[in-house]
């Protein structure tokens, strides 16, 4: 199948590791020309490497997106060396985890800066240029505790939803120009992250990483993480033009493991 990505221009933020690293992977495969940002320029270098490797177009911006600053300066390298982006997926790693009676105020504001200002930054950089051309596509990656929370992830569940509200109502704004606006609810993926997350809860918990996987994978009806790549498919064919009419959707990537109708 032809997505109709060859030489579109992606931005994709935290693309480094984890999914992020996945959808710019799967998006230079299909042809785009993908940007990558994340803080780390050895992980950035690493990413871009092996697209370059597999026969794709690829660049790293060093940037931290809960700057507003560095937003608009990444935006920009990306506009000068390649033109207007087409594709944006927001991303970012997760904010501390724990209860709200252990979360201090800096806490909230360094989740708000990273999930959701994040996202409202990026999209304001893109938008206008996305209207002008009438074609745009804005992938936010949240969390699957966006739609049902997860117990000890206070910040996470409160901010990935905020993140959602907003990408739902932007999208309704945005439709008649041509863009689509859509919120990707990954489950328990096998990534540095939800490894990270395992050994913070079998510490706190008084047991193992590896019991604590094992509990998720018990509530996923496929009994199994999933894998990035599987997630990174989604993602590009929602910046396809096959996917020019679904849009405003939050879609979960999760095995089954929410339990919800709607």
């Amino acid at each position: 199948m032809d997505l109709g990505l060859r030489d579109r221009v992606a931005l994709v933020t935290a693309g480094s590791k984890g999914l992020g690293r996945a959808i710019a992977l799967e998006l230079a495969a299909e042809g785009a020309r993908v940007a990558v940002c994340a803080r780390g320029q050895a992980a950035i270098d690493a990413t871009v490497a092996e697209i370059v490797n597999a026969g794709g177009r690829a660049r790293g911006v060093v940037a931290d997106v809960s700057n507003p600053g560095d937003v608009i300066r990444m935006v920009d390298e990306v506009r000068r060396a390649w033109g207007p982006i087409d594709i944006l997926v927001t991303n970012s790693g997760g904010p501390r985890s724990g209860a709200f009676s252990v979360l201090t105020p800096d806490d909230w504001d360094q989740a708000a800066r990273l999930l959701l200002a994040s996202a409202v930054n990026l999209a304001r950089a893109v938008v206008p240029e996305m209207r002008a051309r009438r074609w745009g596509r804005i992938l936010n990656v949240t969390s699957i505790a966006a739609k049902q929370p997860v117990d000890g992830l206070m910040l996470s569940n409160s901010l990935r939803a905020a993140v959602m509200a907003f990408a739902r109502t932007l999208a309704n704004e945005v439709a008649a120009d041509g863009i689509t606006v859509n919120t990707l609810m990954p489950g328990y993926t096998r990534t540095d992250r939800v490894v990270d997350l395992a050994a913070q809860m079998a510490a706190s918990g008084g047991t193992t990483p590896e019991a604590v996987a094992g509990r998720w994978e018990a509530e996923i009806p496929m009994r199994r993480l999933g894998e990035p790549r599987e997630f990174a498919a989604l993602a590009a064919f929602l910046a396809s033009d096959r996917a020019s009419y679904i849009t405003a959707q939050s879609i979960a990537v999760d095995g089954g493991w929410i339990k919800g109708l709607c």
